[in-house]
This record gives structure tokens, sequence and C-alpha cells, in this order.
């Protein structure tokens, strides 16, 4: 069957788990930051009450993988997308640092902070903005390190031609 085919169904499908998705997160109080703060304070008045939160996640995760992988494909697309690398590089250890530092100074992590956005928090209307301008940035940082590595070899090439 043609990918394209699958386009309407799996936007749809897309949104309405993005909306349930945002609709547990603020039903577990992970769009209040203060209360994500609190339980990341393991120092001081912990709050381990997002413990269950993520005790939930980890354990429907699990048992829905283990069910949807033993499908032939997805339900709308052709093959399943899955990662294939294991390793830990500097960029994934580099944007869990960032991640985590954001996450404990400001209590949010961007799931959660653009489910915000529907509440109208203001801490939200400031640090959703910040967060895209902070992904724009990775990116154009991304595209001149290919850039210079695709410009890298043919300038060794040239100088290596030069002395011969």
């Amino acid at each position: 069957m043609n990918p394209k085919s699958f386009a309407v169904q799996r936007n749809v499908v897309a949104l309405l788990v993005g909306v349930v998705f945002g609709l547990g997160l603020a039903v577990a109080g992970m769009t209040n930051p203060l209360k994500v703060l609190a339980f990341l304070d393991v120092a001081g008045q912990w709050d381990p009450s997002l413990m269950l939160v993520l005790g939930s996640a980890v354990g429907v995760s699990f048992v829905g993988f283990r069910a949807i992988l033993r499908r032939q494909r997805p339900v709308f697309d052709v093959s399943f997308a899955l990662p294939t690398r294991s390793d830990l590089d500097s960029r994934l250890i580099t944007g869990a640092a960032i991640f985590g530092v954001g996450w404990g100074l400001v209590g949010y992590c961007p799931g959660p902070a653009i489910a915000s956005l529907g509440f109208g928090n203001a801490e939200a209307l400031w640090f959703v903005p910040a967060m895209l301008v902070g992904m724009f940035v990775r990116r154009r940082f991304e595209k001149a390190e290919k850039t210079a590595a695709q410009a890298s070899p043919a300038a060794d090439q040239a100088a290596s031609n030069a002395t011969a």
C-alpha cells in the first residue's frame, strides 16, 4: 500500500494521541512546574507522587511495545520506524544534560510545557518560545557541522594534491 495513503489517518491519530497525552500530563500534575520541582527536590520537601506517573508510563510502554511489535507493520504505515543506534555519543549526553538542567531549573520539559500553553500558564508562555529558539539554534549548528564535514574532505584532498 502507498505510504501517502496513510498520511491523513496517521496525522489524525497523532493529533488524538497528543491530546490524550497532554490531558494525561495535566491530570498527573506534570504541567505544574512547582509539583515537578518538588519531585526533583529530593534533599528538601520531596513529593514522590510523580513516581506513580513514571511507573505507569514505563508499565504501559513495556506492555504496549511488546504487543504492537508483534504485528507485521503499524496500522497507519508500511513499516515500523525504530531507532537503530544504541551507542552513547557526545550529542546524546550533552542533550540529556541540557534537558535535565532545564527541567531542574524551571520544572518544564517539552511535553508538559506545550500542554501548559493550553492552560495559559505564564511560565509556559516564556519557556516554549525559548525552547523553540534553542531547537532552531541547535539545527543551525547541525547544518554548519555537516557543511564543514562535507567541505573538510575536499579541502584535505586539495591540500594533499598541492603537496604531491
